[in-house]
């Protein structure tokens, strides 16, 4: 399995056709390669960018910014990413987004933008991930699979990792219920989240200040299919943690 990164030499701007800024840097697309999507890249593209300046910050968000040190227009603006608030403590706020992820912050984030501005998730990123995908397919005549990737805390584990948050054209889990391990045993619940796997091994050449928002991993078996980053949302009803 190889993993390319794809450095890029302009910003990316609202309006931007990312797969042309894509092919203009990377010309050797392949059959089967997965192209990981960095998420600042698709929200700067979708023009998911907010002038802070502009953000009237509400009561609860004054008092949250008052009490943790946080910018009150900052938090406004989580707060309006977020369905519901699960847990406020030591100047963190974990919420749960509107798509259902469960990160700080809502995903909303300064890195990589002028100060002042902040950057939100794409509205709807599988669909997002499928219209790169089909503008892919369509110039080059290659079958690829997309998944937009971005970074998260984990829970009972220091450190951030990258994970799937959209995806188009590969099951995102692999499943090996009902296969037999080494001994002959029958595998019961392993599901292996292979499109988080295939952002946290994108992540470690795209890094974090390169410049560099895609990623192609080559030669990795994945097993085609039109599924939703959902998939790998656990449901309320087998979450012990709610």
């Amino acid at each position: 399995m190889e993993i390319i990164p794809i450095i890029i030499k302009k910003e990316i701007q609202k309006g931007d056709d990312l797969a042309k800024v894509f092919l203009s840097n990377f010309k050797g697309v392949q059959e089967g390669d997965v192209i990981v999507v960095a998420q600042k890249a698709i929200s700067k593209q979708e023009g998911k960018i907010v002038d802070l300046s502009q953000v009237i910050p509400s009561i609860l968000a004054v008092g949250i910014a008052a009490e943790y040190g946080k910018d009150p227009k900052l938090v406004e603006v989580i707060l309006s990413e977020a369905q519901r608030i699960v847990r406020m403590q030591g100047g963190v706020i974990i919420t749960e987004t509107k798509h259902g992820f469960v990160c700080a912050n809502s995903g909303v984030d300064e890195s990589n933008l002028p100060k002042g501005f902040a950057s939100l998730l794409p509205d709807d990123p599988d669909r997002s991930a499928l219209t790169f995908q089909s503008k892919i397919s369509e110039i080059t005549g290659k079958k690829v699979a997309v998944i937009i990737s971005d970074t998260f805390g984990r829970p009972f584990r220091e450190g951030q990792t990258n994970h799937a948050i959209g995806i188009a054209g590969m099951r995102p889990i692999n499943d090996y219920a009902g296969k037999k391990d080494s001994f002959g045993k029958t595998l019961r619940v392993t599901a292996i989240a292979q499109a988080d796997e295939l952002c946290g091994a994108a992540e470690l050449v795209m890094k974090k200040s390169a410049n560099c928002p895609f990623a192609i991993i080559r030669n990795f078996d994945y097993e085609s299919a039109n599924e939703s980053i959902r998939s790998l949302l656990r449901p309320k009803s087998s979450d012990l943690f709610r």
